[in-house]
């Protein structure tokens, strides 16, 4: 991002398991690189049974749009996992 000034979130999402959360981890990982663009980048941590993403953005509109990206990837791997 080329902007000195950012806006920025944190989504936590807590799991019944680590493994649930290792699952979702999992799926949502290798989109991290793709999707991050110059107006946006996200990070993501796990511990235990918590995901972390720690989404930051140059303006709100990008950060709206990264937020929705980030929480239908998350109610994707969501849903899958229930399925496996």
């Amino acid at each position: 991002m080329t902007s000195d000034r950012f806006h920025d979130t944190v989504l936590t999402v807590d799991y019944a398991s680590p493994t649930a959360a290792r699952r979702v981890a999992r799926a949502i990982e290798p989109e991290i690189g793709d999707i991050d663009d110059d107006r946006s980048s996200v990070s993501l941590r796990r511990e235990s049974n918590t995901v972390e993403l720690h989404v930051t953005a140059s303006d709100v509109v990008a950060l709206r749009a990264s937020l929705n990206t980030w929480l239908s990837l998350v109610q994707t791997a969501e849903a899958a996992g229930k399925l496996a």
